[in-house]
């Protein structure tokens, strides 16, 4: 399988992961607070990348290792804690919608901080999904009018850091293994995960006699194995054979999934969505197409 063809299936693989990963979120959340959530979900995920990869780190060279710290607290550890902030509060659908703002946070930054550079095509392919994506906030806004809408900066904080995560990997960390960037953000990460955890009442009884503690945990581990762990070496993967741009397309993809989620769930899904989501699937057709 030639790296084309591998950069979509990871693309679509992906986009199933992390467009589930919003209401696993919500469901937590349920039984948990934000930041037990938040730091649970980077423990587990650490635990499962150390018991794989820790051998992997010594390919990691010394000149790298900062690299990979800030990766570790851009791309996991705060947007773990923002995103189960966030979702107290605003739709699981509309959190993923928002996450949509990656792809032109990654031009945006990639040209003005790392010097990458960008084509008109692919300019115009993240603005057409942008406004697919706003079609869908101000729907999403309209059909849920109790909703915080704040609590969407703690989004839109989180997807200027995915999108300095993508550059960060891919202008300095392009020649490390997916495998040890992961669980190298991970040693960075997990101290202040177990911190954190120690300052809520997590080892209290009002959380064990919690009804939806139990299957709040299970969410937890299934998020932790699938939404972070296999999807950040998939994602590091994909960052390295194709480029920030592509990578962060998942983010146009994964409103989708999470979409179809929050109708199963009793969320409102109308014509309009159907619509948008459509013109953000164009965009990402525009911003990956190959010139002829």
């Amino acid at each position: 399988m030639n790296d084309n063809t591998k950069k979509w299936l990871y693309l679509f693989i992906l986009s199933l992961i992390w467009g589930s990963s919003f209401i696993l979120i919500k469901k937590s959340l349920l039984g948990l607070t934000p930041y037990q959530l938040g730091a649970l979900r980077t423990i587990i995920t650490g635990i499962f990348l150390f018991s794989v990869g820790l051998k992997s780190l010594k390919s990691i060279k010394k000149k790298e290792w900062k690299w990979v710290v800030i990766s570790g607290f851009l791309g996991s550890f705060i947007p773990a804690f923002l995103f189960a902030i966030a979702e107290t509060e605003i739709d699981s659908a509309i959190t993923s919608i928002l996450n949509s703002l990656v792809p032109l946070n990654a031009i945006l930054l990639g040209f003005a901080i790392f010097k990458i550079g960008f084509t008109k095509r692919q300019f115009l392919g993240v603005i057409i999904g942008f406004i697919g994506t706003s079609i869908l906030i101000f729907k999403g806004a309209d059909l849920n009018p109790d909703q915080n809408y704040l609590y969407a900066g703690f989004v839109i904080i989180s997807t200027v850091m995915y999108a300095l995560n993508v550059n960060i990997i891919k202008k300095y960390l392009q020649n490390v293994k997916p495998l040890s960037i992961a669980t190298g953000n991970y040693v960075a990460i997990m101290i202040p995960a177990i911190v954190i955890l120690l300052f809520t009442d997590f080892f209290s009884e009002n959380t064990y006699s919690n009804p939806h503690f139990e299957m709040a945990i299970l969410y937890v581990v299934i998020l932790s194995l699938f939404g972070t762990a296999l999807a950040k070496v998939i994602f590091n993967t994909l960052v390295q054979i194709s480029t920030p741009v592509f990578a962060s397309s998942v983010t146009y993809l994964m409103p989708i999934v999470a979409l179809i989620w929050g109708l199963l769930d009793g969320e409102t899904f109308g014509p309009l969505q159907i619509i948008a989501s459509g013109i953000i699937l164009l965009g990402v057709y525009l911003a990956n197409k190959k010139k002829a």
